[in-house]
């Protein structure tokens, strides 16, 4: 299976399966329309380029053929399910309570439809014992410290970190910590901590000040901005090169998110992050079907911006524009996604196991508490096995191994069914992808 696109005067082909990705001429991306069949590309193309031109051509593509680097054999992927289930990543919801009131909020002003609730110190250990109890020979282990806000939590947090620690030597284990913040409790002592302690953090705003302040209002329902900004800032300038995100959602109401993302460029933020809204599409913020086309074309234009920025000198970051040409396509995303309810787990604060963060208040993903462990093994089953091999909309899907098949949540509470990707997310990430590969030989191209 192979792709091919032009885009920004470029014009790119990717063979799908050995992730080999090729910047070709006019010529050539004719002719992959009536490849392998040369009587019939020479019978159309004859009047519209040299025949000598087409032939080298040709040449080409049946050497890169012979090399397996295009129309390269299909990979077989194991529809494997097992009885063993190391984990590796825990998201942690040391509060189920926010001091933000977001429009867009999927969990419910940070109580996940249910009791506003912070986790108890003992609940949390219990946790953080569970994670080593169950992750066999890992021994590399993340705890993401989420919410609602962690930082209205910030001293169960503290000790679970040096609970952590205690235990890695005994447990031949090594903590990864990382936190998701709204920023409104920042301040130069937890700042420090912060940056001493996570290994990542994750600042939300969503870009410029009438964009965030649609969404993202205070208890008293003002605007955040002015209470943020600042601190978000100084955040990042503490952070300086250790790995950080500013991380933003666009809704409906502002599809001309590119501006947003120049704007936190212009800021000074070096880590952007900024995704669509996943919303039920009665919501008036939602994003729907027919904002697709100037949803793709936005992106165009925001990889046209970047590349522009880049040579004025803004040496920024944008998430969904970073990829790995050299590695190909991810290995592990090729059969399992994200690994949620398999190799990564949520924990509320009163101990209930969920397969991921945006499962939790779900009761019918419970996988079980910590308590008893995980008991429904069905559910976690399901999750393992639904793979791209299970999946039928991803089987001649180009941009599969770069996804994993999207989403299982977005698929659950778009389909109930969590092997039916969200097709909007899907359209949209290959409108990333396409941007992110262009972007790569782009850069290359200049150096």
């Amino acid at each position: 299976m192979i792709h091919k696109y032009t885009l920004n005067g470029y014009h790119i082909l990717l063979d799908v399966n050995s992730g080999s990705v090729f910047e070709i001429d006019p010529i050539t991306d004719d002719l992959l329309e009536y490849y392998p069949n040369w009587e019939e590309a020479i019978s159309s193309l004859q009047d519209k380029y040299p025949v000598e031109e087409m032939k080298e051509s040709w040449k080409e593509l049946e050497f890169l053929e012979e090399q397996g680097l295009l129309n390269s054999p299909e990979i077989v992927l194991e529809d494997k399910v097992t009885t063993d289930h190391p984990i590796k990543a825990m998201c942690l919801h040391v509060s189920h309570d926010c001091n933000m009131r977001c429009a867009y909020c999927f969990a419910s002003e940070g109580s996940f439809h249910g009791e506003k609730v912070l986790m108890e110190l003992e609940t949390g250990k219990k946790a953080f014992d569970f994670l080593i109890e169950n992750s066999g020979n890992r021994r590399h282990l993340e705890v993401d410290f989420f919410g609602g806000e962690p930082l209205m939590n910030l001293d169960v947090v503290k000790a679970l970190v040096e609970y952590g620690r205690s235990k890695e030597e005994e447990f031949g284990k090594e903590f990864r910590f990382t936190m998701t913040t709204n920023a409104l409790l920042l301040n130069e002592e937890n700042m420090a901590y912060l940056n001493e302690n996570m290994s990542n953090i994750v600042l939300s705003l969503d870009g410029r000040k009438e964009t965030n302040d649609r969404m993202r209002k205070t208890v008293n329902m003002d605007g955040t901005y002015q209470y943020i900004i600042d601190k978000i800032k100084r955040m990042t300038e503490i952070r300086g090169d250790k790995d950080h995100y500013v991380r933003g959602t666009f809704t409906r109401n502002n599809m001309d998110f590119s501006k947003d993302v120049l704007d936190l460029a212009d800021q000074g933020f070096k880590s952007i992050s900024v995704e669509p809204v996943v919303a039920s599409p009665e919501e008036p913020y939602a994003l729907r079907e027919e904002d697709v086309e100037l949803l793709l074309q936005e992106y165009e234009d925001l990889a046209a911006a970047y590349l522009k920025s880049r040579e004025e000198g803004k040496d920024f970051q944008f998430f969904h524009f970073n990829i790995d040409l050299a590695g190909g396509p991810c290995a592990y995303k090729r059969v399992s996604g994200c690994g949620a309810g398999t190799d990564y787990i949520s924990i509320t604060p009163t101990g209930q196991i969920y397969p991921c963060h945006q499962f939790v208040g779900l009761e019918e993903f419970i996988l079980g508490d910590l308590e008893q462990g995980i008991v429904a093994e069905t559910i976690r089953k399901d999750f393992e096995k639904v793979n791209l091999a299970d999946k039928p909309a991803c089987k001649d899907c180009w941009a599969k191994y770069y996804c994993g098949g999207g989403c299982f949540a977005n698929a659950y509470n778009f389909n109930k069914d969590i092997a039916v990707p969200y097709e909007l997310g899907c359209i949209l990430e290959k409108k990333r992808v396409e941007c992110a590969i262009m972007i790569k030989i782009a850069l290359q191209d200049r150096n």
